[in-house]
């Protein structure tokens, strides 16, 4: 990049963190948000800076020039020092003799003061007047003004008074008196300046902030106690050292403000001067002359680096405007005007038209509705994005030059959502990687439960053969029969136990077929005992409740759930069975209104050989038996329990969900058998 296309304004990266402050202050709307980061668009910038002063993390800096300078005063070329009228802001604590001396330690030939420039211009302001009564007239002190009129008002353009700002004003003279060779640098508050510069190559040669300056000074090694007094030198100003006060112009030319005849209009600051040209282009205003800054007046501006209030930088340029204006001798400034009156002061603008084309209300209305803003009401309008209002910041959207993400609001509902869904993905990933666990410690359990099951049913068949040969020689009344039928019913409970242990372990493939829900619990229950003291509840959703399942493992689930149903109901109650759909799947519940499950057993109750029955009453294998049917069937099984009396009625209800079309993984489709007549 060439020093000419570098931007007079550039961010920092790594310090920008997307709070849209320079958005909000920029009031040409010049910067670009792209992927958090903020971007100033260099032919949109009118160079006011204000983005640089309002960034509190120092994320904006501008264009340097102090190597430039110090290139020029080691030239050997006389370099003249053009100071901004606003100096005694920024070195106020500092005797101007001393001032002057320290800037030509620094190497400056000729210490003079820009007030005088605007002494000049003030003149040509009143002659324009003058000249032409009725015309409305813009002025031209301010470069970042100037700039916004051409790129974003050109209607106003022929309005911009055609009179050299007093920066060039100054440099025409001070080349007039000390001679065409002589570099002028120009000292000052404003950063617009540099731009001002480039377009004024021929008068000035280079421009520095206040700021500037003193780091200039500061690794020179020149201060107030290394450097000698000295004068500034001629022409020396009168009123033209008001300048940086907002109506300081109109001070200067004389150009006193009527209230009643209202010619004469002064503005200054951000969000001022861009409502009197808006105005302006309406037909608002009637006054003949617009005295406009960008800056709250030039003593604002964010090329100085104190941090004293307006009054107080106020109050410190009146006091050296006070005594260099009631020193100043008279005869000797109205010869410096006459002498210089002659030169050219003339100046010509171009419109730079860098205003955009307005979206049609179509895509207004689908961004914001994008944004979640489909009702006027929905516009809050917080500014936090950096935009007035929510419809301005669409059509920056459109544009190119802002992001969705900068509305506050819509960003936090966007978390919100993120939020939400990632909750939900959070017990998803919890429930899988439970049943994952489970599937684990079910596969190793069903390894040992195999190997250990094969292994006693050899001597279990032994000792029942030989249990039945005893009891078969033995008299039924004799004690030796009496223990040999205890031998045998409890090598019977070991068989069943052992063959339970096989059932888990063993790896059946379901064989699936088209079976109906309803039909398959209703011939269930056909058949099963049910005591006396149960009260059987039976209800159907009347929907369609065909799925693709093994009928003979389901039942073996059902009565699996059944059994514990009823033995949770010693005392009696109801088992509440229901069928119904959800979703794509079929599903059937099994609830009762036993004693419940404690909380702290919940957790266990699939895991093999654990119950809470008596010894002798359970193996512990039916759940565990439950859960691997169903999720070979690629379904699910849930529990919800009370054992509580205190927080409501006792009860369990377990629900079996199982998809309508099989997907198990080497299973077995079979033809749906034809219904018998």
């Amino acid at each position: 990049m060439t020093p000419d296309d570098e931007p007079l304004v550039r961010t920092i990266k790594e310090r920008c963190k997307a709070c849209y402050t320079c958005v909000r202050g920029c009031p040409a709307k010049a910067i670009r948000i792209s992927a958090g980061q903020a971007e100033v668009i260099k032919e949109r910038c009118i160079s006011c800076a204000n983005c640089v002063l309002m960034c509190s993390r120092g994320a904006k800096e501008t264009k340097q020039s102090v190597e430039a300078v110090k290139a020029l005063l080691k030239s050997g070329a006389p370099v003249a020092a053009a100071l901004a009228p606003s100096f005694p802001v920024e070195f106020g604590g500092i005797d101007p003799l001393r001032f002057a001396g320290i800037l030509k330690t620094l190497g400056f030939k000729y210490v003079c003061e820009v007030a005088f420039g605007a002494d000049m211009v003030s003149l040509q302001y009143r002659r324009l007047l003058n000249e032409n009564p009725g015309k409305k007239f813009i002025s031209t002190a301010c470069p970042a003004v100037v700039s916004f009129v051409e790129k974003y008002h050109p209607a106003l353009v022929g309005n911009l008074a055609p009179i050299v700002s007093p920066m060039v004003a100054e440099a025409r003279v001070i080349k007039e008196l000390y001679g065409r060779d002589v570099k002028v640098v120009f000292i000052g508050p404003c950063v617009a300046k540099k731009e001002e510069t480039a377009r004024n190559a021929a008068d000035i040669a280079e421009s520095i902030t206040f700021a500037e300056l003193r780091a200039m000074a500061k690794e020179a090694g020149v201060d107030r106690n290394t450097a000698l007094d000295a004068q500034f030198d001629p022409p020396y100003p009168a009123k033209g050292v008001l300048y940086p006060i907002g109506g300081g112009l109109l001070n200067s030319a004389e150009l006193a403000e009527d209230l009643l005849s209202g010619r004469f209009l002064s503005a200054e600051g951000l969000d001022q001067f861009p409502e009197v040209l808006k105005n302006l282009e309406h037909g608002d205003i009637d006054a003949d002359f617009i005295d406009l800054l960008c800056c709250d007046g030039c003593i604002m501006g964010p090329g100085i680096s104190v941090k004293a209030s307006k009054h107080a930088r106020e109050a410190a340029l009146r006091r050296y405007a006070r005594k260099s204006y009631f020193g100043v001798k008279l005869a000797d400034w109205e010869e410096s005007v006459r002498r210089f009156r002659g030169l050219d002061y003339s100046a010509s603008f171009a419109p730079e038209d860098q205003r955009m084309k307005t979206p049609g209300a179509d895509a207004l209305k689908a961004v914001l509705a994008k944004m979640g803003k489909t009702r006027p009401e929905d516009e809050l309008n917080c500014g936090a994005c950096g935009y007035p209002t929510c419809a301005e910041h669409a059509v920056a959207i459109i544009r190119g030059i802002a992001e969705s993400e900068m509305c506050l609001p819509y960003t936090i509902d966007r978390l919100k959502t993120t939020a939400d869904e990632l909750t939900v993905s959070y017990n998803q990933l919890a429930k899988t990687k439970q049943a994952l666990m489970q599937s684990e410690k079910l596969a190793s359990m069903g390894q040992l439960a195999a190997g250990v099951a094969h292994e006693l049913n050899n001597p279990l068949g032994v000792v029942l053969l030989y249990a039945h040969l005893l009891a078969e020689q033995c008299a039924k009344d004799s004690r030796t029969y009496a223990d040999a039928k205890m031998i045998t019913d409890q090598a019977d409970r070991c068989k069943k136990i052992v063959g339970g242990l096989l059932n888990f372990a063993r790896k059946n493939k379901p064989f699936f077929r088209q079976t109906s829900l309803d039909r398959l619990v209703d011939n269930y229950f056909k058949t099963a005992p049910l005591p006396p003291s149960v009260k059987l509840d039976i209800a159907h959703s009347g929907e369609d409740l065909q799925a693709e399942m093994d009928p003979d493992q389901i039942v073996q689930v059902l009565t699996n759930l059944v059994t514990n149903a009823l033995e949770a109901m010693s005392a009696g109650g109801t088992l509440t069975v229901r069928t119904f759909a959800e979703g794509g799947s079929v599903a059937f519940s099994v609830a009762d209104t036993g004693c419940g499950i404690r909380p702290e057993n919940v957790k266990k109750i699939f895991e093999p050989f654990f119950t809470t029955k008596q010894i002798g009453k359970g193996t512990g294998l039916g759940l565990a038996v439950s859960y691997g049917i169903i999720k070979v069937h690629r379904g699910g099984i849930a529990v919800e329990s009370n054992a509580d009396a205190a927080a409501g009625p006792t009860g369990t209800r377990f629900a079996v969900k199982l998809p309508r079309v099989a997907t198990a993984a080497g299973a077995i489709k079979m033809k749906a058998e034809p219904a018998k007549k």
